[in-house]
């Protein structure tokens, strides 16, 4: 796919405007509203109220050192209920689609490909930081029937990468899942650096604390192709997830905890909360 139709395709989402108010239920660029001065001032001072009562270190130690106890409770909890369909994903992100994906063309794909590893003959190779139980890869595999495609996906809740092996959509012939820490100084990979065309963050990054951003982006950077893809979608700064949190769930400035000891940061697309992370 070249780079017009790629986004002409990304165009299709959200622009099915209102324009006839009887016909409410048959549009969806909800999420396409400009906010007024007067709202931003609202949600600025919603966030300001919670946020004037952090978490004391002591707290914000224990949900950083609990953090894959927690997930594991959650996905004890649930198992797969929760999953849903990614309608927005192909859309979003047209380069998962096996029309836009390339042949090997890299310099180091012949270094690559003399190790052995699984998915070593995959033409086109996409790893997924925090996969979950499957929301993202699942789709890609049931959808994307590209004999050269393989895809990798790590999680650190051991609970969620089991259920993902469980599902009678997982191909284990097409993709390799493991448990790995995001924020571990080391990563423990089925695969080498250099060897992967897209990575994709799908509301993973939101789950870390927010000073291990950096750190995170860099280690999974290493295992990049030259010329590789970073696909990034997480919550937004004053997401109507954020203002529903009630004063007590404040760790750090845009940075909570759920009730079921979760955590959540909500992003802006400012250069200095995410560009700077890859020009480091």
């Amino acid at each position: 796919m070249d780079e017009t139709a790629a986004k002409n395709k990304r165009l299709q989402f959200g622009n099915r405007y209102l324009t006839n108010k009887e016909k409410v239920f048959e549009h969806n660029a909800w999420d396409n509203v400009q906010w007024s001065e007067e709202q931003l001032d609202a949600a600025r001072l919603k966030v300001a109220e919670v946020a004037a009562t952090k978490a004391d270190q002591e707290t914000r130690a224990h949900f950083e050192i609990e953090a894959a106890n927690y997930w594991n409770k959650f996905y004890d909890i649930h198992t797969n209920r929760f999953f849903k369909d990614r309608n927005w994903l192909f859309v979003e992100f047209p380069e998962l689609l096996p029309v836009s994906q390339p042949t090997k063309t890299t310099d180091t794909e012949d270094f690559v490909t003399t190790r052995d590893f699984p998915g070593k003959d995959g033409a086109f190779r996409i790893f997924e930081v925090g996969c979950g139980v499957g929301n993202t890869i699942l789709p890609i595999l049931d959808t994307n029937k590209n004999p050269g495609l393989y895809v990798y996906g790590s999680d650190f809740s051991s609970k969620a990468v089991d259920v993902l092996r469980s599902h009678e959509k997982f191909d284990s012939a097409r993709c390799t899942v493991f448990i790995c820490d995001a924020t571990a100084d080391d990563w423990q990979t089925p695969f080498p650096e250099g060897s992967v065309d897209i990575i994709i963050y799908i509301f993973v990054l939101s789950a870390i604390c927010p000073e291990k951003f950096a750190h995170v982006v860099k280690q999974s950077w290493n295992y990049l192709k030259p010329g590789g893809l970073v696909l990034f979608r997480d919550y937004g700064r004053y997401d109507m997830a954020q203002l529903r949190f009630k004063k007590g769930r404040c760790l750090d400035d845009n940075f909570y905890v759920r009730g079921d000891g979760t955590r959540c940061y909500f992003f802006t697309q400012d250069p200095d909360n995410v560009s700077t992370w890859y020009e480091s």
